[in-house]
This record gives structure tokens, sequence and C-alpha cells, in this order.
């Protein structure tokens, strides 16, 4: 297969420099040899010295400001590999290191992992270009690293090209866990994605809603920066500002943008919580300045510099608030610390870190702990070679365990391991010993199935290559005199939640809620947001809730509506109250009007009843149709008044069904008496032949009655069957519930009561006609005035039935039933009662006869004599009715007038006595 050649060039600055780059060689950082060798990247220092001449030249350049931290994580994986090498978990396999110093630069990361990639025991560290690199072996077979995500991002896609594993322990960036793009990438702690959403969680949890974010600006910052995004919008926080800094130290606009980012802080009086994603040497620069400004905040660390000691250190650090911080979990570095203190006894011949760090000590040594931490990053490459000469070496042990971030250097050896253990998986049937044994790409399949014993527990790499170990919430505190970084809780990324050792911890984090991070102030309960003019929904007015709606929790967007109708709430309410019912109650002052009203006629029924009944016998009581018809009647009215007490009381199926049924029932019956009455009075006292046999033919009492009934006995029965009345809620008024009794068919309760006025209006027809009875027995008159406060209740009934709405609502159909009911009752018997009563002379049969006698006798003024059927049988000679005339006297004048059959009375004209006696007996008898 066809290749081309490329070789690593080492880029000279010059010869007279200790740390240049003279060969290859002088790349590596540190070193060792072994069967395998695995590869570390790890930003030793911060930042790469920029050339001042010009033009520049493609020369890899010296770097500046030793980072301890970083130097211990290179400690670690030295440590974790001689202690796999000490053990059996290779069973006599080594491993050997090559760790390069990335000075935090993406440039010179890649040209590391370009010498990864050259081919084994290639003596020009020459990479082939090939199609295929299934059998090719290149000098490492892992890398460890690298330390920022940026960093990592662009080795990854280099190192993909031959799938050698890569296994970083502190680049977290969420983007990295797409194997899409990253097919090779693995690390030992979570994504960014648990880190933002445990920050965003801390900080809802605390209350507050209105903060600020500053971070880098690299890769890392940036998708930082996105994924708290989403996670602070999830739970309703809002970012008031982004500030985001030079990546790079030898920017020239670093400290420009650190000094309007302070600025920015400052101004915005209502933010007290700073989330910051960056680097420690970025964070040291800007508390710096926020020092000098005394700023006072809540400050959200990232993994990047929670556990930082260096920042800790910062003197006067206690005036800038309150630090907490996000840490990976730590575990047992108990023997690293054994290394640690052992290291001044290892050779420096092939680790330059080491031998560097043993240089800055020489220098710094004479600084009291803060100013020695500096001195040590502030030196550069260059400076140090020219102050060694005049300083001897000197070594503090203090000073590099006081350093130690241990979850740094947990998972740093955790990747180590991670990668010795699929080593392991791949030399079961391989000699090992032999460097192309087997490829990268074969290791990396075994790395996906590798499990880690840690602390007794398994870890392994999820199938985004991440290891989903919780978080330390740290929370600095100053402890005699001195920052200390403490834990205050776990954070587990699965649960989603915080885990408190005890009481005091989780008292420590609910006194971080005393502080105020809001753009406006918390809406109590019993209030809403209201979206101002501000683009950020956590910039509102608080507004009450309207009434029917209720909030109970603070800073609620929005009110909830009581969930039914059966509930209500005032304005600015916490809770829903449930409405008080109300109808017309039998406690209530008007029922019990309405009642005694009902009663009282119900009494009075009772007491015609015994009247009638009393005396029976007597020509008032025949003349009212006999005690049967009167009995019904009365029936009738006692059943009407019995209605009322339907109406009354909390409404029921039964009683909305039963009340308008018995009432039009009882009314229908009630008046279809009357009418056979009215039928009964008219036919007796009618003088016009062509009327009297009309009204025979209508006047069938038994009949008549049962079909007038019958009939509204049928509408109220489809009524009940197909509409039938139900009970219903009524809401017309606040905060009440009417409980009343719909009709459920308007048009049938129309049909109902249009055809009781139907029969009232032939009843007052036919008593109208007969309204000029006799004066003493005019009781057509009676019912013409009973049926006229009928219709003027009901018609009056009408609009205020439709325009009263309430729990009397039902007493405005009782009021109307009364009325009615007592006008036809009192026009029908009180009369009557009347006369039997105090007229006890009239109530006679001679005083009636005598009466409709002199009704009879000034009646025969207007029909034919004709028409008057006579039962006795007289001859119609004029002789009879002269001797008939000088018998009696006329009891108009005591003249006697005689008529011949066939033609009409004169006006004026009186009737012969005996004609009008026969006349009466015939009127009286008949009714």
């Amino acid at each position: 297969m066809a290749f081309l050649t490329f070789l690593i060039p080492c880029f000279v600055m010059g010869t007279d420099i200790a740390f240049s780059c003279q060969n290859t060689d002088d790349f590596v950082g540190a070193s060792s040899p072994g069967d395998i060798v695995i590869g570390g990247l790890f930003a030793v220092h911060s930042e790469m010295l920029r050339p001042e001449e010009y033009p520049m030249k493609p020369v890899i350049q010296n770097c500046a400001g030793f980072e301890i931290q970083i130097f211990l994580q290179t400690l670690a994986m030295i440590h974790a590999i001689e202690m796999i090498n000490n053990s059996t978990l290779l069973s006599g396999v080594t491993l050997g290191y090559e760790i390069y110093d990335t000075c935090a630069e993406v440039t010179k990361a890649m040209a590391s992992a370009l010498r990864f990639l050259s081919k084994l025991n290639s003596s020009e560290d020459v990479v082939e270009f090939k199609c295929n690199y299934s059998d090719y072996i290149p000098r490492i077979k892992a890398v460890v690293g690298a330390s920022y995500s940026e960093v990592s991002m662009a080795v990854s896609r280099l190192l993909a090209l031959q799938l050698i594993p890569q296994v970083s322990p502190a680049s977290s960036a969420e983007i990295l866990s797409d194997k899409i793009r990253f097919p090779s990438f693995f690390r030992t702690i979570p994504s960014d994605f648990h880190q933002t959403r445990a920050m965003a969680h801390l900080i809802c949890e605390s209350g507050w809603n209105w903060i600020g974010v500053i971070a880098t600006d690299d890769d890392n910052g940036r998708f930082a920066l996105e994924s708290f995004g989403v996670q602070a919008m999830a739970n309703n926080v809002c970012i008031a500002f982004k500030e985001m800094l030079p990546a790079y130290l030898s920017d020239n606009t670093f400290h420009t943008k650190v000094d309007r980012a302070i600025e920015k802080i400052v101004k915005e009086t209502r933010v007290n919580v700073i989330v910051v994603f960056m680097r420690q040497f970025h964070v040291l620069k800007l508390f710096k300045k926020a020092i000098e400004r005394n700023v006072n905040k809540i400050w959200i660390a990232s993994d990047n510099w929670a556990a930082a000691v260096k920042i800790s250190t910062i003197p006067n650090i206690r005036q800038l608030g309150t630090i907490v911080g996000f840490g990976f979990k730590s575990g047992d570095i108990s023997t690293f610390q054994d290394f640690l203190r052992k290291l001044h006894e290892k050779p420096t011949d092939n680790n330059k870190f080491l031998h560097e760090y043993i240089m800055l000590l020489s220098v710094c040594a004479h600084l009291e702990y803060h100013d020695f931490q500096m001195c040590i990053a502030n030196q550069s490459q260059d400076d140090l070679l020219q102050n060694v000469e005049n300083n001897h070496q000197i070594w503090r042990d203090d000073f590099l365990n006081a350093n130690i971030e241990p979850g740094f250097i947990r998972n740093t050896i955790l990747a180590v391991y991670a990668i010795a253990h699929a080593i392991k998986g791949q030399c079961k049937d391989r000699n090992c010993k032999d460097p192309s044994a087997f490829t990268p790409w074969e290791l990396l399949d075994e790395l996906k199935k590798v499990i880690v014993i840690d602390d007794d527990k398994e870890i392994k790499f999820d199938p985004n290559g991440d290891m989903s170990t919780s978080y330390d919430v740290l929370l600095w505190k100053e402890i005699n005199g001195r920052m200390e970084i403490t834990t205050m809780a776990e954070y587990d990324p699965e649960k989603g939640d915080f885990i408190f050792e005890d009481e005091e911890k989780k008292k420590e984090f609910l006194d971080l809620k005393k502080v105020q991070s809001t753009c406006s102030q918390h809406c109590r309960p019993g209030q809403m947001k209201k979206v101002t003019e501000s683009p950020h929904t956590c910039c509102y007015e608080c507004v009450h809730c309207p009434e029917n709606h209720y909030s109970n929790q603070t800073d609620m967007d929005y009110c909830y509506q009581c969930n039914n109708k059966t509930y209500w709430a005032p304005i600015n309410s916490t809770t829903c109250y449930r409405k008080t019912i109300h109808f017309l109650a039998w406690t209530d002052w008007f029922a019990i009007f309405l009642l005694l009203l009902s009663a009282f006629g119900v009494v009075l029924v009772l007491s015609v009843s015994v009247i009638f009944t009393k005396n029976l016998n007597t020509p008032v009581v025949k003349a009212s149709g006999g005690l049967t018809v009167c009995y019904i009647i009365l029936f009738s009215h006692f059943l009407i008044f019995l209605s009322t007490v339907f109406f009354i009381d909390e409404p029921t199926e039964f009683k909305c069904k039963t009340r308008q049924a018995l009432f039009g029932i009882s009314f229908a019956l009630c008046i279809s008496c009357i009418l056979i009455k009215s039928l009964k009075i008219l036919l007796a006292f009618s003088f016009d032949p062509k009327l009297q046999n009309f009204l025979k033919c209508m006047y069938k009492p038994v009949p008549t009655v049962v079909t007038c009934t019958g009939i509204q006995v049928i509408i109220c029965t489809f009524w009940l069957i197909f509409k039938t009345p139900f009970v219903k809620q009524n809401f017309s008024i606040p905060r009440t519930i009417i409980l009343e009794c719909s009709e459920g068919s308007i048009v049938a309760f129309g049909i109902m009561l249009g055809y009781i006025a139907a029969l009232a209006f032939i009843c007052f027809i036919f008593a109208f006609k007969g309204r000029k009875l006799p004066e003493n027995y005019n009781e057509a008159k009676f019912i013409t005035f009973g049926m006229l406060i009928y219709f003027i209740a009901w018609i009056v009934f009408i609009p205020v039935y439709a325009t009263t709405f309430g729990k009397y609502l039902p007493a405005v159909e009782i009021i109307v039933v009364l009325i009615s009911n007592y006008g036809i009752l009192c026009c029908t018997f009180l009369p009557k009662c009347y006369i039997i009563i105090y007229k006890q002379e009239t109530n006679t049969k001679s005083a009636f006869l005598k009466m409709v006698y002199t009704y009879s006798s000034k009646s025969a003024s207007s029909v034919a004599v004709s028409q008057i059927s006579l039962d006795s049988k007289s001859s119609s000679s004029r002789a009879t009715n002269s001797d008939s005339c000088k018998s009696e006297k006329n009891s108009m004048n005591g003249n006697c007038h005689f008529h011949v059959p066939g033609q009409r009375l004169i006006k004026g004209q009186v009737l012969p006595k005996n004609t009008a006696r026969t006349l009466a007996r015939k009127r009286l008898s008949s009714i």
C-alpha cells in the first residue's frame, strides 16, 4: 500500500537554553521505557510565550506559569504506572510512559499527538499516511489526557485516525460524549451536563434566579456556558450577563476584559451570584482584581478550580464572599502521598517537570507560602535558567501535599488503571512483551468493557465513554484564619439530588438561601408574575391573583384557577374556598312565612270542609254542586297548598319532579270542577234555547272532569319522561352555589301552565255570562272574580320569574300559587260559608225559591215564552190565565198582562205569576 511519510520536526530556539528542543526526545517532558508505552498530555505550564521578533517563524516556544496541580497529575500517572509494574496485574508486562506538556495550547498538544502517531521504532519519528491503519503499530498504545477540553477535542480527532484510546481525567465538555465525532475518547469523570445541571439545581434550590456567568473564550468555556444556559432555563434561572475572557493569558486584551468583567459585576447590584467556568490561572487573575474592587458575592466554581489550593490561599480571599464549587469525587490517595514523600530521592534525568520543580524550589524557597506559590507560577523557563545558577537545591515536602486536589489525582490514577485492565484483556493469549502484539484499535474495544474497582465499588465506562461518578459539593470556609476547602454535600448525577452527611452540613447549605440574587422581589403566595418589557422572564412585577384564582407558592408564573365551579377565591388568595350552598331552607324567615300561609290555607280548606259537611242538606251546599264536587275541589286546593312544601328546603330529584306535576294536575282538577259548576249555573239560568241545547250537550260532569284532568296528566307524564326536571347548581352569584330545580323543558312547563290558563279562561267565559244571577246566589260572579285573580297573578309571575334569581326564586312561584289558590278558594267558598254562618235565614228552600222566582220574573223580558218549558200541564186559554191573574197580583204593579203563545213579551211586560213560580221551581231543582 502506498503511503507518505511525515517527519516530526524539532523546532529549535537556541542551543544556549536547556529547555529548548534540540531533538525530538527533548520534546518529551517525562518518560520511562516499557513493553507497552502509554502517552500522557498535561498542561504543566499555563501559557506558551509569544515571540517578539518579526516575522513570526514556525517555532514551538518555551512555556511559562508552572502549574503545581497539573504537575501533581503527571506524578499521579507515573505513580500509577509504577504501582501496576510492581503488581501482578499485567503478569510481567511492564508499562512505560511518555508525558508531554501541552502548555494549555492546542498547537503544542497537536505536535505531541503527532509524535504519538509516529511508527514504532522509527528512528526519525515517521508518521505514515495510509488508507488502512488496521496493522499499523504506533509508538504508544493509549493516551492519558488532556487537561482541558479544548485540547482534548483537537487531539482526539487526530488520535481517532488510528483509533488510539484516549482517557482524560479532566476534560468534561459535554460534546466529547459524542462517539461519532470522538470515537476513541474516554474519561474518568462525568460530562459537563451533570455539572451544569447540578449548578442550576443548587441555584434554583437556593432561590436565586438572577445571576452572572464568566467563562473562558474557548471550546470548553463556550460549551459549558451553552450547557449551563439550557439547564438554567429549565430551572427558571436567568443569566443577567455573560462575560468571556481570552483563553490565553498571553492575549493582549486579557487584562482589559478582566477589568470589564469586574466592572459589570460591580454595576449589576442585583446580581449576587456569579458562576465561573474558567481555568485556575484565569480565576487567579480575576479574583485579584475583584479583591481590589471589594467585590463581595457568592461564587459558583466549576470543577476546574473548585478545589484549587493556590486560589484559596490568595491574600484576603475571604473578602470575595462565599465560594461554593463542584469537585470530582475524591478517594483514597494515601499511597500517592507516600510517593510524594520519596519524590526527592528519584532521579530527574527522565523527568524534566520534576527537574524544573526542583529548580523553582531553589529560586522561590525564601518566600512565604502564597508568594512562594506565585513565584513558582510566574517563573518562565527562560527566567528559571538564569536564576538557578545562583541558588542551591532545596526540597519542601509540605508544598506538594498542600496543593493536592484529590479528585484530579484519583481520576488520573483511574485512567491509568482502566488502560492497564484493557491491556490485561488483550494479553490473555498474546505475548505482550512484544509491542506489536496488538494494535490500539483492538485495545479500544477492550477498554469499553473494562470494570475498575475503586473504594470497593465497580466503575465502568458508559456507552458515551464517561464514568458517571458523583460530585463533591465544596464550600470554602475560613477556619483558624485560613481558607479551607470542605465537603458540604455529595451530588448524585443519577438521582439529580444532594446528599448531606449530617444536619450541620445541611444547615450550611440552607444558609446560602439568606443571600438574595433576584431580578425582582419574590412574589408571595397569592401573587403571580407579570412579565415586564425586560427580555428576561426573571424580571417581572408581582400582581395579585384575580378572583377565583390562587397561588400557594412563591414566584409562581401564573395563578391556578379554582379547579371547579364549586370553589371560589378572593383577590390575592392563597387557596380556594368551597362556595356556600344556598337554597330556601326551612329555617329561612321567608320560607317560614310562606309555610304559615300554606298551613293557614290547609286549615281554611279543612274548615270549609267541616262547615259544608255539617250543612250537607242546605240549599247553599246543594247549590254548590253537592258535597262530592265540593270535596273534590277542596281536595285539589289541599294538594295545591301541599305542593308548596316541595319548593322549600334542599332540592332533590324527587322534589323537582313532584312539585310542578302535583301543582299542575291539582290545579287542572280544581279548574275542571269549577268549569262544570259554571256550565251548570249557566244552563240553569239560561233563557236562550240555542244556548241551552249547547250547554246540555256540554254538561257531562264526570267525563269532562276526567278528560280535562287527564290531559294535564298526559302533559306532565311526557314532561317527566322526556325532559324531566332536575337539580341544578346555579353559579350566577359569586361565592355562592344556588341549588335549584331546573324545569328540564321550559316548553313543557309553559304548556302545563298554558293548559291551566286555557281551562281558567273557558271557565271565566262561562262564569262571566252568568254574572247577573240573583243577588244572594251569584256564584258565577265570584268565580269570574277568582279567575281574574288567577290571571293577574300568573301574568305578573312571568316577568318576575324570568328576572329573579337566587335562593328566593322558588318563593316567587310559591307566592303566585298561594295567591291564585287563595283567590279561587275564597271566591268559591267563602261567600257560601258567609251565608251558612251569618245569613241562615236565606239558607232555606223558600228563600231560595223566592230569590229564583224574582230573578226569573225579571229575566223573562229578554226571552220568548215559547222558549220556556213548563213542567205542569195547563190549558193555554185566556180564561185560565185570567183566573190565575185574578188570584194573585203582579209583583210589580198588580196588573196582569196576557201573552199570546209564539209572541215575545214586550219590554216592561210581566210574566204571569204561576209561570214565574213554576220556572223558579224548575231552576231551583236543576241547580
